[in-house]
């Protein structure tokens, strides 16, 4: 009942506006912040590491071995992918547009936060994504995903529809139109 409430509801949808708009903000000023001053990575990474030591440790170990086997040794990827990802989630959130995958990468970004320790807005950023995942097309319906979605339908279907039509799997090359 909540789930259909979400999905379809207009109250709903202007309300995921708000929540979709302000997640955004924040995604897209930390993302801003770690673009133009600048991000290194391996300090963060290697303090959640050092957080999976002890009695009682804030990080579990399978995390904390990914960390260091497969994060910290490929650190300068992640200098670009977590500022960039944050920016675009925050972008596309903001934007309403593919609003449910901005919403699914940002509670893969703010799980791995938590994973490493981290607490701060992480764990309210991610109880707010799952209410945009959850509600799907509703949430973006006050954005660009109002057109986009459709419109990305439509080539579907016209795509699909030319493939069955002609007993074929593979896409069809267009045309070109002569005036």
């Amino acid at each position: 009942m909540f789930n259909n409430w979400l999905r379809t509801n207009k109250v709903a949808m202007w309300l995921l506006t708000f929540i979709r708009v302000y997640i955004g903000y924040e995604w897209m000023v930390a993302g801003w912040g770690k673009l133009t001053g600048g991000f290194e990575a391996a300090g963060f990474l290697q303090g959640a590491i050092a957080k999976a030591t002890g009695d009682h440790p804030a990080v579990q170990g399978w995390w904390a071995a990914f960390l260091e086997h497969a994060a910290l040794p490929g650190v300068k990827i992640f200098n670009v992918m977590v500022p960039l990802g944050e920016f675009l989630v925050g972008l596309g959130l903001i934007l309403g547009t593919f609003t449910t995958f901005a919403a699914l990468m940002g509670i893969v970004m703010n799980a791995a936060f938590l994973f490493s320790g981290t607490v701060s807005t992480n764990a309210q950023m991610l109880l707010l994504q799952m209410f945009i995942l959850v509600a799907a097309a509703n949430a973006g319906k006050i954005g660009l995903d109002r057109w986009v979605i459709p419109y990305l339908r439509g080539l579907w279907n016209k795509w699909t529809h030319k493939t069955a039509h002609h007993g074929d799997t593979t896409p069809t090359p267009l045309k070109k139109q002569t005036a």
